[in-house]
């Protein structure tokens, strides 16, 4: 009779035990219900928005303004509107905005480097190969190439024949 009883509180605190269990994790899942909830209704509202941009029509988003279409924009007087703003900034302003000619002409020299900088990895590409060539025979004595593609590499890389394979 006592085992029974044991046995019978035992599952009990078992029981106990589990609804805690179960209530926790109910609690858990309703919250995240709830976020999901949260993040579906944000989800709707931006699409409803985004659905609310595509109706307006094309043309109307494309229209340009009566004013910005009067206006031409000829490079003389957008230059002419730039030194009258730069102008009219303090002294202070002025000093740190750049100026136009010494920016294009740092950028010329850059090109230039950059340029000059191709050139030199291009010869030097070009270089690579036929300094091998030499470097195979010695310097002192140089024999007459009977077969220019047999000292290259390259050259047989890209031999329009077949060479021959052993089978």
């Amino acid at each position: 009779m006592l085992i029974s009883f044991a046995m019978i509180c035992s599952c009990r605190k078992q029981d106990s035990a589990a609804e805690q269990q179960l209530a926790q994790r109910k609690t858990e899942l309703d919250a995240r219900e709830k976020a999901l909830d949260e993040r579906e209704k944000a989800l709707a509202e931006r699409e409803k928005a985004t659905t609310n941009i595509r109706r307006i029509p094309a043309d109307v988003q494309r229209r340009i303004p009566a004013d910005v279409q009067r206006r031409t924009l000829d490079p003389a007087q957008v230059k002419a509107e730039r030194d009258r703003r730069i102008q009219q900034l303090p002294p202070d302003a002025q000093r740190l905005l750049p100026d136009p000619a010494q920016v294009q002409a740092e950028r010329d020299k850059r090109r230039q480097q950059m340029l000059e900088q191709l050139q030199r990895m291009r010869a030097g590409s070009a270089a690579s190969p036929a300094a091998d060539a030499t470097s195979a025979t010695s310097p002192g004595a140089k024999a007459p190439l009977t077969n220019p593609s047999a000292e290259s590499p390259a050259a047989e890389a890209t031999s329009p024949t077949a060479s021959p394979t052993p089978q």
